[in-house]
């Protein structure tokens, strides 16, 4: 199964996933936090609200077809 770890970070802060995916938080103002995300370029890093096809593309663009 899946499971949910939450954090509380302050700007500046830092969490790292696995040895190559680093997630900054950048600014938070009022309820919006604004995330910085270094990823290899094989890592696929879309928002979820993004349609199916719009993945795709995106996943296209970063194999290369």
């Amino acid at each position: 199964g899946r499971h949910m770890l939450v954090l509380s970070r302050r700007e500046t802060e830092r969490i790292k996933l696995g040895n190559s995916i680093v997630i900054t938080v950048v600014r938070v103002s009022g309820d919006k936090v604004r995330l910085g995300i270094e990823a290899p370029d094989d890592v696929v890093v879309l928002r979820e609200e993004l349609e199916p096809h719009e993945v795709q593309e995106q996943v296209a663009a970063v194999a290369g077809t």
